[in-house]
């Protein structure tokens, strides 16, 4: 294996380059690293954060420093999209920056939930004017249930059925007597 040296924060960090080999079979990880590099300083934060953890290889290839994340925050901003405004939101390490909020925005975007927010924003994940990913309002309104209505709370309405019955049973019944 080739070794490159890419400054990563204050170091010199190795990186390992494949070798060239007679059956190689044309896919990214067999692109130049220069060709990585190029590619890498095209995405977005997300992107770029999620490409970053493919392999160790790209892991130290790819930046995903200060500028990038601001860059994310003021595309957000000026799309008039939710944005982090803790101030537990640290921009030094990828860790600490995707804690809390952070981490529920790139979700939400991985899901296609912030695409066609609002009329003619299109799709955010592929820069397209129309979002063929977004799932039907049917199939998100079962993920929230089952995410916030664990089987412990299906529990509650479980017990609250003859609780109702119940009731209704002694109306009718007191109702009937009544009359007789």
């Amino acid at each position: 294996m080739n070794v490159i040296r890419r400054i990563h924060g204050t170091k010199m960090d190795p990186i390992e380059v494949p070798e060239e080999g007679p059956e190689k079979v044309a896919n990214f990880q067999n692109l130049p690293p220069e060709i990585h590099l190029l590619i890498s300083e095209q995405l977005t934060y997300p992107d770029a954060l999620s490409l970053k953890h493919t392999s160790r290889y790209l892991y130290y290839l790819v930046d995903t420093g200060l500028q990038l994340k601001v860059d994310w925050l003021i595309e957000r901003r000026s799309l008039h999209l939710e944005c982090p405004n803790d101030r537990r939101c640290e921009l030094g390490s990828d860790l600490k920056f995707c804690r809390g909020s952070v981490r529920l925005l790139m979700q939400r975007r991985r899901e296609h939930i912030e695409c066609e927010s609002r009329p003619g924003l299109g799709c955010l994940v592929y820069g397209t004017k129309k979002c063929a990913h977004r799932r039907q309002l049917k199939v998100r309104i079962k993920q929230w249930l089952r995410s916030r209505l664990t089987i412990e709370l299906w529990w509650v309405p479980m017990a609250l059925v003859p609780i109702v019955f119940g009731c209704l049973w002694i109306t009718e019944l007191t109702r009937w007597q009544a009359k007789g």
